[in-house]
């Protein structure tokens, strides 16, 4: 069975990235909520408490119940878990004087402790806290100091219990990979046997064992998480299988060929449906951006189940759901408020009376790329930018029409390509345009024109749920504004949105 960590979470703003550093050590972990989590068994090998946003102090502050794993397993405190552990049991925590945030240098106390094996003396490490620990319960003993929090660090006496006031799963934080690895591989002893080869193996034997002979139907976009999905299902299934790739009439330019013709030398059994015709009636008149979502789930789901009700005996849906969606799912704080609809695409299994099953629902998002290396699936597909599921439509402010599908599809083209021919593709997470519901006064030739205006948006990010703008050559910028203003009858002007997420959204709708 395979090895793991637990990361209980307190609602830190960083507990995905320390399950991300985990993972880069190649040992397998999972996050839990603080108070719903399994009961460790054989395969954990050790628990790491996350940060939090509350205080200690607070009346509503998170209690995890400890029980079968202080004394008994490896622990890791990290910032509030390193103030809970030192407050529960009997120590003292109080407000700073003043807030403890940004970089810091450790002074050792004991640098012969195994946690900080070949750190170096001095090393840079991040603070985010309000709170500081006063006074450590009688058998804790303090390992680490800065120049303004005595207890940086902490080691409870007989047990391999320890507590650190620092995040070291940031990148500020310069020897937090190796801090982690001393917890995880030295102190827990995993044996770092996390791969995509083996997951690629212990999924496909699961997925042998779990389907057995049925039939199973899986929605492909064309993006990197669907065809992975089906790649591993086709390994263990092989003709069981059938994809439906549904043309909304929303890709970009030649996207419903292009994608279809890639998947033909993959030996996947694909079914292509042109339903532009029918998604593009319907959103006639629609303009509200949440409308828009509805709207292009509900036909998508009428169009799918039409589709596979096509497919005798199918039993299963397979599902492109990646970990940071299942985190999200059942996180401290409940399902997010914000989810927008478009992702949630979840009346298809009660509609279609189907099981469901998730091949990736352990993985991030670099993750899953690297196991579509190893089932040597095409750089093009795994290197393809994430392209939103209502497509371009929420790239159309406002009502949603084929003028508007036709226009946005040639702006996008130019920008996309030119991404590719100056070698640029590749350093941007996710690139668009987006057509805005204004006109502006432009001139040509002679004549004074009144006409659209559309931005370009391109962004850097792991995994979408922060992101920041690309800092784009201006020569390239002015290159593609001029491509576009000259080719594309109907836009006279050309934005680049230079806003980050959060506080805005990758999207614009």
């Amino acid at each position: 069975m395979q090895e793991k960590i637990l990361i209980l979470d307190f609602g830190s703003q960083y507990t995905q990235l320390i399950a991300r550093r985990v993972r880069e050590l190649n040992v397998y972990c999972e996050i839990h909520p603080y108070n719903n989590f399994p009961w460790p068994d054989e395969t954990v090998k050790g628990v790491i408490l996350s940060g939090s946003p509350f205080s200690v102090r607070d009346k509503e502050a998170p209690i995890p119940d400890l029980g079968q794993i202080k004394g008994k397993l490896p622990l890791l405190g990290v910032c509030y878990g390193a103030q809970f552990m030192a407050h529960h049991y009997g120590g003292k925590v109080e407000a700073s004087e003043t807030r403890e945030y940004g970089r810091a240098n450790l002074k050792f106390i004991d640098q012969t402790n195994e946690l900080f094996f070949e750190i170096e003396k001095d090393s840079q490490v991040w603070m985010s806290h309000g709170d500081t620990i006063i006074r450590l319960p009688e058998n804790y003993r303090v390992i680490a100091s800065t120049a303004d929090v005595e207890v940086a660090g902490y080691k409870i006496e007989g047990e391999p219990t320890y507590g650190i006031q620092f995040h070291p799963e940031v990148y500020h934080t310069e020897q937090g990979l190796q801090l982690l690895y001393n917890f995880v591989i030295d102190i827990c002893g995993c044996k770092r046997s996390w791969t995509p080869a083996s997951f690629v193996e212990e999924t496909v034997a699961s997925l042998k064992q779990q389907i057995g002979n049925d039939k199973v139907v899986l929605g492909l976009s064309g993006g990197v998480d669907s065809s992975v999905a089906a790649m591993l299902l086709h390994r263990a299934i092989g003709e069981q299988l059938t994809c439906l790739f549904v043309d909304n009439g929303l890709l970009r330019k030649g996207e419903y060929e292009k994608v279809l013709d890639s998947y033909k030398h993959m030996g996947l059994n694909v079914v292509g449906i042109d339903a532009r015709e029918r998604f593009l009636g319907e959103l006639k008149g629609v303009s509200d951006p949440e409308q828009k979502r509805k709207t292009i789930g509900r036909v998508f789901i009428e169009v799918f189940d039409g589709e596979a009700q096509k497919i005798k005996g199918v039993k299963w849906l397979a599902q492109g759901t990646i970990y940071p969606d299942v985190i999200e799912s059942m996180s401290v704080n409940g399902p997010s408020a914000t989810i927008k609809s478009h992702h949630n695409v979840g009346g298809l299994p009660e509609r279609m009376n189907l099981k469901v099953v998730e091949p990736l629902k352990l993985l991030f998002k670099d993750e899953v790329r690297k196991v579509g290396q190893e089932l040597n699936i095409s750089p093009t597909i795994l290197g393809r930018h994430p392209f939103p599921g209502p497509g371009l439509a929420i790239r159309i402010i406002g009502e949603v029409t084929a003028e508007k599908v036709a226009l946005l599809q040639e702006v996008d083209n130019i920008f996309i390509e030119g991404l590719r021919k100056h070698d640029l593709y590749d350093k941007v997470w996710q690139a668009g345009a987006i057509l805005l519901p204004i006109q502006s006064v432009g001139v040509m030739g002679d004549e004074r024109t009144y006409e659209n205006v559309v931005a370009l948006r391109a962004v850097t990010s792991t995994d979408g749920m922060t992101a920041d703008w690309v800092h784009l050559p201006f020569e390239f910028l002015g290159r593609i504004s001029s491509e576009i203003i000259n080719r594309v009858k109907g836009v006279n002007r050309v934005v680049y949105d230079i806003s980050s997420k959060p506080p805005a959204t990758i999207e614009w709708e």
